[in-house]
């Protein structure tokens, strides 16, 4: 049995923009890869509305990546992690650059790395996912102000942190589309293509770590 963690923020905990409702197990991506990957392929959902990457939000729950993420590692020794992170970083009262975002995520990769070795456990393989691109409407239009032009450089410094850390690399943004609704979260049919995008890159990590026998390092 090999266990994935999908480690990310309201898009992927499975957010409507229609609605605010959570999709369903028929509707949300990281649970339709349970029917996209092969048999013994556990989805371990870690998905929290307003996650950042170490910033905390009042408003948002006082959420940050860097607080959950050690926890989920300690309960879940997962084998495999898809990270994504950083849109709720571009809220522009955390002044953050693409750049300074993509570096934030960097350190949460690097500390799932260091945990490992300070456990002695396998390091999982990962994933770092690059968020799509935002727009500036409706009720997040002003937290976000500025945040639409940063996202569009998130593929390219999301995939230098990634080949800098030896890890691998999906630019969500070259599948999946923010709504107009809200310019934020992903209709349906978006987590449907992301699903199915992103269980290739998993099927192709599953078959790198058979052949070679571990994890990444």
């Amino acid at each position: 049995m090999k266990s994935i963690l999908c480690f990310g923020d309201s898009n992927t905990w499975g957010y409507s923009p229609v609605d605010g409702r959570r999709y369903n197990e028929n509707e949300r991506w990281p649970a339709l890869l349970t029917s996209l990957l092969p048999l013994g392929c556990r989805i371990i959902e870690q998905g929290q509305p307003g996650r950042t990457t170490f910033f905390d939000d009042p408003a948002a729950g006082l959420v940050n990546g860097n607080d959950d993420l050690v926890p989920c590692l300690q309960k879940h020794q997962p084998d495999y992690i898809v990270l994504m992170l950083g849109t709720n970083d571009l809220k522009s009262s955390f002044a953050q650059s693409a750049d300074d975002i993509s570096r934030n995520t960097a350190k949460l990769v690097l500390k799932i790395q260091q945990h490992s070795t300070q456990n002695i456990q396998k390091a999982p393989a990962i994933c770092l996912v690059a968020p799509p691109v935002i727009y500036e409407v409706g009720y997040f239009g002003q937290l976000f102000a500025g945040g639409a032009q940063k996202s569009k450089q998130f593929a390219r410094y999301y995939a230098l942190r990634a080949n800098e850390l030896g890890c691998e690399f999906f630019d969500a943004g070259s599948v999946v589309n923010s709504s107009s609704i809200d310019g934020i979260h992903w209709e349906a049919d978006q987590h449907r293509k992301m699903a199915d995008q992103i269980s290739i890159k998993l099927k192709a990590m599953l078959l790198s770590c058979s052949h070679t026998g571990h994890n990444n390092e």
